[in-house]
């Protein structure tokens, strides 16, 4: 964490310990513990929640806010740090204040729209960016404001019928139509009407008679128009309105959330993910939090019978864990559920790392599935200094040890090297901690780490699985392989596949003296297309007397050029007679587009 955060939680940690979080398992509200989030703006994309954030700078005393920050998580518990892709320095006419935007997909770009200060003006405007993936960079896609009326809070909606709205405004609510590229739009901004019956009634406050504040949120859902707002500042709660169509007219329905949290806005995004409904916010509850330091939360909730949105309230518990975490595949050190005393900084390898780490922090990564055991520990590191220990824990920062890594000054904090450490008694599903130990100072980086499976040769039965060392070990069936530096799921390198000619072409990697037959086997690789939309999918050859027999390893699932897609699955492998050859590859369900692979394990 930066210094002035750090020391509020020194000093105050032993009391947000005893009165926040009074059970022995850390909670998991907020969401981001590194840095002051605020004003969260919820996507879900390709299997992935992503969250859009704003960034409270440490000990502030205003709404001071230069860049913003995005947020993702597979399974609403570990969420994983993609840094910041956007500034104030990403719009050259803006001076300050970057304040709550929204994201949204379309064209196959992601834009972002966010109020700004207009340096020629004084004045707030709204501008948007755009990106070629949910986790950018972005780029400005005007080079001047798209709307500029003074007011803020962005929020985007796309109807069944393809059109576009932006909906923004305090203390009044304005809405435009966009064009279908997503940065222009069509007649003049329209001032929806706030009336009583629409936004509720707001006592004692004559120039505003109703309840709407700010931060409109728009949804459709059974052909009822959801708006959900902020309300009746300060401080606020979450209140919202229905309507039978995008414009109107509205109906003011009640409170979501009611004033809860030690800040006095608040800010909510809805989304459905994985079966379920989620509300996102903020509030104040991180040590030094405020009204201008604050933190995202989320809850899980689901719809009344009748459509309404039930009172959601604040807990520091948050959504249950959706599935469990792989700890056979490598994670990033920037993804956790819980975070005590680091920092993240973006790696010299690609990505982010954990940083800054002293003597007694540690992580806590949530739900992580040992299975039938680990057998060793392997993580990234770096070190500056004389470097320290890798605790590896389980249930608690105090809980039963497991492993420890002992890590080597490197010579520099993005001098990386590999540790592996022996570690027993990993079994079951459970929260893992890993703590760091040593002298007083910063000891190590961390950027990531995996274990092996007990009983295992290895864990992965992949060679260079993480692409890092180029094209070692693979080779691919057609067209060229080449090792790619351009985009990387993980560390700096994946492998691109160019110049297929056949659907069936695409990496392969020999695996024939590594297979046991009638073992099950799990698979994992994350695929982007150079370009296109091909459905992609892991397979595995295996020729036995003379008879090749294939095996689908993981079901098709649609990539493309703008993030990485997973492919998961697990298979049974059997064969009959004596195995000759047995190839993984990544192949196409049709077509010849160019293939992206990184990070696979076949285990």
């Amino acid at each position: 964490m930066r210094p002035a955060l750090r020391t509020v939680l020194c000093t105050v940690g032993l009391l947000l310990a005893t009165v926040l979080f009074p059970s022995p398992a850390r909670a998991d509200n907020p969401i981001v513990q590194t840095i002051y989030t605020a004003d969260p703006a919820p996507l879900v994309h390709n299997g992935r929640v992503y969250v859009y954030t704003g960034h409270d700078e440490d000990g502030s005393t205003y709404f001071t806010m230069r860049d913003w920050r995005v947020f993702s998580s597979t399974d609403m518990a570990n969420w994983t740090d993609h840094g910041s892709p956007m500034s104030l320095a990403t719009f050259a006419w803006a001076d300050a204040n970057a304040w709550a935007g929204h994201v949204i997909p379309r064209n196959g770009k992601f834009y972002w729209y966010v109020p700004v200060r207009n340096r020629a003006t004084g004045g707030m405007a709204i501008g948007v960016a755009v990106g070629d993936s949910p986790t950018g960079p972005f780029r400005d896609a005007l080079g001047r404001p798209l709307v500029e009326n003074g007011e803020i809070d962005p929020h985007a909606f796309i109807d069944d019928n393809g059109q576009a709205y932006l909906y923004w405004g305090n203390p009044r609510l304005w809405y435009v139509r966009l064009n279908t590229d997503m940065i222009s739009f069509s007649g003049g901004p329209t001032q929806i009407p706030l009336t009583t019956a629409g936004f509720g009634t707001r006592n004692g406050n004559a120039s505003r008679p109703t309840l709407y504040e700010e931060g409109p949120w728009v949804f459709k859902r059974n052909n009822l128009y959801y708006n959900v707002f902020a309300a009746e500042c300060c401080s606020e709660f979450i209140g919202y309105s229905t309507a039978p169509s995008a414009t109107g007219p509205w109906t003011y329905r009640g409170t979501i959330m009611p004033r809860q949290g030690s800040s006095f806005t608040n800010h909510a995004g809805i989304v459905d993910f994985a079966g379920n409904s989620y509300f996102f916010y903020h509030n104040g509850a991180l040590p030094g939090g405020s009204g201008y330091t604050r933190s995202v939360a989320v809850e899980r909730f689901a719809y009344n019978a009748d459509g309404t949105i039930p009172t959601i309230n604040m807990t520091t518990a948050g959504p249950p864990q959706v599935g469990t975490l792989d700890p056979f595949v490598r994670q990033e050190a920037e993804t956790m559920a819980w975070a005590s005393g680091v920092e993240t900084e973006a790696s010299g390898e690609g990505g982010m790392n954990v940083g800054f780490i002293e003597n007694g922090d540690h992580i806590k990564v949530k739900g992580v599935a040992f299975g039938n055991g680990a057998s060793s520990f392997t993580a990234r590191v770096a070190s500056g200094t004389s470097g320290g220990r890798i605790e590896v824990r389980l249930g608690s920062a105090t809980g039963t040890l497991v492993g420890t890594c002992t890590v080597p000054g490197t010579g520099g904090w993005q001098s990386w090297t590999s540790v592996t450490c022996p570690v027993s008694g990993a079994t079951g599903t459970r929260d893992l901690y890993l703590r760091f130990a040593g002298n007083s100072g910063y000891l190590l980086n961390l950027n990531w780490w995996q274990f092996t499976p007990s009983g295992g040769s290895g864990g992965n039965l992949l060679a260079n699985g993480t692409m890092e060392d180029g094209t070692t070990s693979w080779t691919s069936s057609g067209g060229t392989l080449s090792s790619a530096t351009d985009v990387a799921h993980g560390g700096s390198r994946s492998l691109l596949n160019s110049g297929r000619t056949s659907a069936w072409q695409g990496p392969h990697q020999n695996v024939t003296a590594r297979l046991t037959n009638g073992k099950s086997y799990t698979t994992s690789v994350w695929v982007r297309s150079q370009s296109g939309t091909p459905g992609a999918k892991a397979t595995l050859a295996l020729t036995a007397n003379g008879t090749t027999n294939y095996v689908q390893l993981t079901p098709a699932q649609t990539v493309n050029a703008n993030g990485w897609t997973q492919l998961t699955g697990t298979a049974t492998v059997s064969w009959t007679g004596t195995l000759t050859n047995a190839s993984f590859y990544v192949e196409t369900a049709a077509g010849t587009d160019n293939l992206y692979i990184d990070d696979a394990s076949f285990q």
